[in-house]
C-alpha cells in the first residue's frame, strides 16, 4: 500500500547560526546527516536531519529496511528492483513541496551497487565491513535558504485531518531545539592532528606493477582507460563531526556532507556530480584533467593554460564525456541528450578542473533507482569501457571498494534528486578511518606519476587527521 505525504512546514529568520551551529543543536550525537555546499550559487540550500523513520541497508544480500521502533522489514529479491519498488511505495502530494529536496532517501550507494545489474568477479574481501546500500528514510527534516536567510522545519505526514492536527506543536519544537544557544566545542592542538597511518594498500613498487599490467591490457585493446586506487587506513580518537567540520573549512567543495549511521560515519567534499534530476532535465558532470591552485590569479591563468593544451588530459576528458553520453542515452529521451559548457575549467579551492555537463530529458518510465543504475559507477572512477575496467580493477586491487566512487546525496518523493561521486571522502569506523583515491591510467601513463597523484589526492584528506611530517 503507497503512503501518500501531505509536506508541512515553518519557515523563520536566520542570522547568525551556521549549519554546523544548526546541526549541533539539532541533531548532537544522534543518528543524523548534514547536505551543504560550499558556493552559495552552486546550492542555496542546506539540508539536515536526525533520527530517520527508517534505515535502509543490505543485509545477506537482501534489502532490510529497519524501523524507528525497532521492527524490520525484508523487501525480496535483487536488492536494486527491491530499493526501487520501497521507493515507489511512497508518495508526496503535489500542494505544499516548496523545496528541492521534500523528504525522501539520503545516504550513500557504494561502487558494488552496479553487481546488482552486471555479472562481475569478486575476488576481494569487504576490509571495511559496511554493506553496499546505506539509505536514511527521512520524514522530518530542517532546510537552510542562504539566499533568503532563512531556515524551515519540515514533517511528512500523512494526508488527513488527524496529521495535519499532530505536526504544528512538532515544527515549533523542531526549530526551538535547532536555535537552542549552547556552549561551542575547542579543540586542543593536540586533538588536531592525533592520527597515525596503520596501513597503505599499496606500496609505491606494488602500485607501479599494476599500472604497468594495466597498460598491458590497453595495449592489448581490453580498455582505454582504467581508474586504479589505493587506500590508506588511519587510527584517531577524533568525533567524526569534528573531521567534518575541518574538512569542509580546509577543502569546500559543491558537495559537502556528513553522516553518522550509529554503526559508522561518512564525512565528504566532493566536486563531482554523478547525477541530478530536476523538472524532468538529468544531468551529469564529467570531471578529468587537473591541475594544482596557483598562488596569485597570473600564476592560475599559466596553470589553466598548461591543462588546456595538455593534448593527454584532453583526449581523457572527451573519452569520459562519450562515456557519459553512452550512460545518458540509456534513461533519456531519443534526440534530447546534449553536452552543455563543454571541457570548461572550474576552479576549486585548491585545484582546478576541465569539465563538461551532460544533459537528457529523462524518459517518462524511469525513476531515481533506473538513473543511478544508470550512471554508477561513474566513468571517471571506472574506466573504458566500463564493465571491462571494472573487471581490471576487481584482477589489481587488493581490497573491495565499499562507499568509495560510489554515490552520496538524496532522492526525493517529489521526483528530485542529486547525487555526487564518492571521493575525497573519508569513512570513519570505530576509531579506523579509511581513505581512497585514484588515478587513470592509460596507455602513455607514467606509473611512478601515477602513484604520486594517489598519493596527493589521499594526503590532502590526511592532513586533517595526521601531522605533516608523518604523511
Amino acid at each position: 500500500m503507497k503512503r501518500i505525504f501531505k509536506v508541512y512546514t515553518k519557515t523563520v529568520s536566520l542570522i547568525e547560526e551556521t549549519a554546523v551551529d544548526v546541526y549541533s543543536n539539532f541533531v548532537g550525537d544522534d543518528k543524523g546527516f548534514l547536505l551543504e555546499s560550499y558556493d552559495k550559487n552552486y546550492d542555496r540550500y542546506v539540508f539536515l536531519g536526525r533520527e530517520p523513520e527508517a534505515v535502509i541497508r543490505t543485509e545477506n544480500s537482501q534489502l532490510t529496511v529497519y524501523r524507528r521502533d525497532g521492527s524490520k522489514l525484508v523487501v525480496p529479491g535483487n536488492p536494486a528492483e527491491a530499493l526501487k519498488e520501497y521507493f515507489d511505495s511512497f508518495e508526496i502530494s503535489c500542494e505544499g513541496a516548496p523545496l528541492p529536496f521534500s523528504g525522501g532517501l539520503v545516504g550513500a550507494l557504494g561502487y558494488d551497487f552496479v553487481r546488482y545489474q552486471e555479472d562481475l568477479s569478486d575476488h576481494n574481501d569487504d576490509e571495511i565491513g559496511i554493506d553496499t546500500i546505506q539509505l536514511m528514510l527521512v520524514t522530518e527534516f530542517l532546510s537552510i535558504d542562504h539566499v533568503a536567510e532563512t531556515m524551515t522545519a519540515v514533517i511528512l505526514e500523512e494526508n488527513s485531518e488527524e496529521g495535519e492536527k499532530s505536526v504544528v506543536s512538532r515544527l515549533e519544537e523542531m526549530i526551538r531545539k535547532a536555535l537552542a544557544k549552547t556552549e561551542k566545542v575547542k579543540m586542543t592542538d593536540e586533538q588536531e592532528t592525533d592520527g597515525k597511518i596503520i596501513h597503505r594498500s599499496d606500496t609505491m613498487e606494488e602500485y607501479c606493477g599494476k599500472v604497468e599490467k594495466i597498460k598491458k591490457y590497453i595495449r592489448e585493446g581490453h580498455v582505454f582507460q582504467t581508474v586504479l586506487s589505493q587506500r590508506w587506513t588511519v587510527e584517531t580518537g577524533q568525533d567524526g563531526f569534528t573531521l567534518y567540520q575541518k574538512l569542509r573549512e580546509m577543502n569546500p567543495s559543491p558537495y559537502l556532507y556528513y553522516f553518522n549511521f550509529g554503526d559508522f560515519e561518512i564525512i565528504g567534499s566532493s566536486p563531482e556530480m554523478v547525477v541530478r534530476h530536476k523538472d524532468g532535465v538529468v544531468t551529469t558532470c564529467p570531471i578529468a584533467g587537473t591541475r594544482p591552485r596557483g598562488r596569485d590569479e597570473k600564476e592560475d591563468k599559466c596553470l589553466e593554460a598548461s591543462l588546456f593544451n595538455d593534448p593527454k588530459e584532453k583526449a581523457e576528458h572527451v573519452m569520459l564525456v562519450d562515456l557519459a553520453r553512452n550512460d545518458m542515452g540509456r534513461i533519456a529521451e531519443f534526440g534530447s541528450v546534449r553536452v552543455k559548457d563543454f571541457m570548461h575549467i572550474q576552479r576549486y579551492s585548491h585545484v582546478m578542473h576541465l569539465v563538461s555537463f551532460v544533459e537528457g530529458r529523462k524518459k517518462q518510465e524511469y525513476q531515481a533507482v533506473d538513473l543511478i543504475r544508470a550512471f554508477l559507477p561513474a566513468g571517471t572512477l571506472s574506466g573504458a569501457p566500463k564493465v571491462r575496467a571494472m573487471e581490471i580493477i576487481d584482477e589489481l586491487e587488493s581490497v573491495r571498494r565499499g562507499l568509495y566512487g560510489g554515490a552520496v546525496g538524496y532522492m526525493d518523493f517529489g521526483g528530485n534528486m542529486d547525487f555526487c561521486i564518492t571521493i575525497r571522502t573519508m569513512i570513519k569506523k570505530g576509531d579506523r578511518v579509511y581513505m581512497q583515491a585514484g588515478a587513470g591510467i592509460v596507455a602513455d601513463s607514467d606509473p611512478e606519476q601515477e602513484y604520486q597523484e594517489c598519493c596527493n589526492k589521499v594526503r590532502a584528506l590526511a592532513r586533517i587527521l595526521v601531522k605533516e611530517e608523518n604523511l
